[in-house]
This record gives C-alpha cells, structure tokens and sequence, in this order.
C-alpha cells in the first residue's frame, strides 16, 4: 500500500452485519420467505433477488422470538431519533420480535442492508407493524423502508441510511454523522461549527458523507477485501453532492467545490468510537468556524440556506415588484440558454404558516408553462416536512417574490429581496 500525505489510509473491517427488528402481537401469521415473494414486481432488482437468496443461504438468520428475550430498546433514544408515540404504544404492547440478522463483505452493493431491511418490511408489512433498524435505532415503516431500497435504475437517497446528529458545547455544535458504519465507514465528525449553520452544516455534513462512501466504494471494488482504503486527505464537496445525497441527482448546481481536511481520530476508549474529522484545509487563518461559515456560503451560493420570513414595508414591497417585472424576461433567457455559462436560476416563493407565508429557495430545472416552475428546494422549510434541500418541488408563478441567478462567486442578477435582509433595510 502506498503511503503518502495526500491520503490517509482507513481499515476495512472484515465483515459487516445488519439487524431489523419486527414488533409483533403474537407470532407473525406469514414466514419471511412468504412475504418477500409478495415484494415481487414492487421491489426492483437487484434488491428483491438479493432478499430471496440471502433467505436461503447463512448469511441471513430471521428468528421469532419472546420480546422478553431481548434487553429493552431505549423509548426515549427511540423517541428523539423520531419514533412516534404510536409507534412507541405498538413495541409496548409487542409480546413477540421478528429479528432479521444479515451479514455481507464491505463493499457495493451493501447486499447486508438492502436483503435484511427488505425482508424485515416484507414482514412487517404483511403483519401490520413497523420495522426497528437497531443500528440507527430508528423506528421504519414498511411503506418507507421499502421507498429507501434502490430503484429501477439503483439509485438511494443516503438521507434514508444515515443521519446526522449534533449537539452544543462551548466551542459551538458538534455534528457527527450516524450510518456510514453500515457501509464499514468510520462516522464523521465536525466540531467548533457556529450555532447558525445547524441546517446548512448538516447538509454539508450528508454531501461530504456522499463523496467519501463513492471514494471507499470505489476502493472496495476488487475482488479481494483489502485491508486499508485509501482515502484522499483534503476532500472535496459540491452542490451536487449535497442534491444527490438527498435524492434529487438532476440538481447539479453551479456552486465551487469546497475543501475539507480529513484527519483520523482514533478512540482512546476501547468500547467508543473512532471518528473522520473534517476540519478546514491547511494554512486557512482564523477559526475553524469561520471557515465552515464561508463553505456554507460557497455552497449555497450566496442565498441563505436557512428560511427567510419577509416583512411587509416599502422597501420590500418594491424588491418584489422589480422581481416579478423580470420573470418573463429571465424565463426567456432560461428556456433560450442565454443565462451565463456555469450558473443556476434560483427563484424564493411563499409556503403558508400559521404566523404568515414563509419564503424559501429552489433551483429552477424546467420551467416549460409560463405559470408552473419545477426544480429542487435550496431550503428546509419549518412549515413543510416534505421541503428539504434537494427536494424536488414544484412552484407557481404567482407565489415567486425573488428570482436570482447564480455562478461559483455567489448572486450575479436578481435576489432583491435577499439584498433588503441581508442589508437589514428597515423594510417601511
């Protein structure tokens, strides 16, 4: 193995392994291979023949047995990583579990996860429960651990495998992501992050997560398990990245790269953890924080990945009329390719709220009925769950306040109401 500063190697585990939970009142009425032959013409390849040969062979165990068997999963861990108080009264009330262990090499396809999280929703689906991943200690219903399975083309959302939780100390939050280890990945981590990057660092996070899964994927892809992968040093993360991590892969963005340091932390503690830090590239001066705080800003390229709420007032009143003056001008320029090269048509549009329209971001991918535009969130909406970045979304005409076109260096046209914020203009 060559060893040199530009890449940092990182052991390969030897094996890896995958368990589902089914919840059931009593015993399941259909056995597992029953339920995946149910899958059939709703699973796609190679996932459901995967499931089915993994059933018949010792790489996969699924067992039923007394719930009082098993030490009791945590409901409080369970209810902060999302389990609703539904979900909770079911495992309460479960008198049997449904354990689907699965076990695979490193590498692509991650035949472990896929097989095990699709037979355990087979099961669950067919006896009405839910599906417990004990690695992410999530609660899944059937419905969504079968969207999470690859498609017809094999395509994944890693948002669906991983998830990226974070918490305060005195040194800003602290993000570390929880589900690469499925793929035999060490978890990230970042530390010293400002409070107000909690949504658009978490997104960086999933991007970066993304890039480096494809380079250990890549580095796992002969047919011998090596014993390190080689991981580049300095890491590179896009726009797109961010877009396909959350399943949107047509969004690819106009935004630079930006670099990360990767730097190996291994656990003092035997039974912790070890960790890939990403922290700012060398020579960068000042803090860590202002460094993630410029990345974020790169890669959202200049329009806040947080949500905006307008205020009414002369100052924005005028911002949106000369924004809506230029759409049928800049869709002109948008369906004709006039646009600068290498740059993205974002447009800002209101979701209802209780307290008023909230405003967010989306990229523009086709915009073909002058009244109807379809393209990618930029945002996570506080009103709306299903808007997130990277989202697909589709946005009338009538609802758009701002439109801004974008290139590597951030807003070259357009984004009036944004300058009225970010210049704190008293709005009246």
């Amino acid at each position: 193995m060559l060893i040199t500063d530009d890449f940092l190697p990182v052991p390969v585990p030897e094996s890896l392994s995958a368990t589902y939970l089914v919840p059931t009142r009593g015993l399941p009425r259909v056995g597992p291979k029953a339920a995946v032959r149910g899958l059939a013409g709703r699973l796609a390849e190679p996932v459901h023949g995967l499931a089915t040969q993994m059933l018949d062979s010792p790489l996969m165990s699924v067992d039923t047995r007394p719930i009082g068997e098993f030490p009791e999963l945590p409901p409080d861990l369970l209810a902060a990583f999302g389990a609703s108080e539904a979900q909770l009264d079911r495992l309460a009330a479960a008198t049997h579990l449904v354990v689907v262990q699965a076990e695979y090499r490193p590498g692509w396809p991650p035949a472990h996860e896929w097989a095990a999280r699709a037979v355990a929703a087979a099961v669950a689906e067919r006896s009405g429960g839910d599906v417990v991943d004990v690695f992410g200690l999530q609660f899944l219903d059937p419905a969504a651990a079968l969207r999470s399975l690859p498609d017809a083309q094999g395509r994944v959302r890693l948002i669906d495998w991983i998830l990226v939780p974070y918490s305060s100390d005195a040194d800003g939050l602290w993000f570390t992501t929880k589900g690469l280890r499925r793929f035999g990945l060490l978890e990230l981590q970042t530390q010293g992050v400002p409070d107000h990057l909690t949504r658009a660092w978490g997104a960086v996070m999933t991007g970066a997560a993304r890039r480096l899964l494809r380079e250990w994927t890549d580095g796992l892809a002969g047919e011998e398990v090596p014993a390190f992968v080689q991981l580049p040093v300095l890491a590179t993360v896009t726009g797109h990245d961010i877009a396909v991590a959350y399943g949107n892969p047509e969004q690819h963005g106009a935004t630079a790269p930006v670099l990360l340091r990767l730097e190996l932390d291994p656990a003092t503690d035997p039974e912790a953890d070890s960790f890939l830090s990403l922290r700012p590239p060398p020579g960068h001066p000042g803090p860590a924080g202002r460094y993630f705080a410029a990345a974020c800003a790169t890669l959202f390229a200049g329009i806040q990945p947080d949500v905006r709420y307008t205020r009414p007032g002369d100052a924005m009143s005028r911002a949106i009329a000369t924004a809506r003056a230029g759409l049928d001008d800049v869709r002109a320029r948008f369906l004709a390719g006039a646009l600068p090269p290498e740059s993205q048509l974002v447009v800002k549009y209101g979701l209802p709220g209780d307290d008023g329209p909230e405003y967010v971001w989306a990229g523009v991918a086709s915009w073909d009925s002058p009244e109807r535009i379809t393209g990618a969130s930029a945002s996570d909406a506080a009103n709306d769950p299903s808007v997130r970045i990277g989202s697909p979304v589709v946005v009338e005409a009538a609802d758009v306040v701002d439109w801004a076109v974008l290139d590597g260096t951030g807003v070259i046209e357009g984004g009036w109401t944004q300058a009225v914020l970010d210049a704190g203009e008293s709005p009246a």
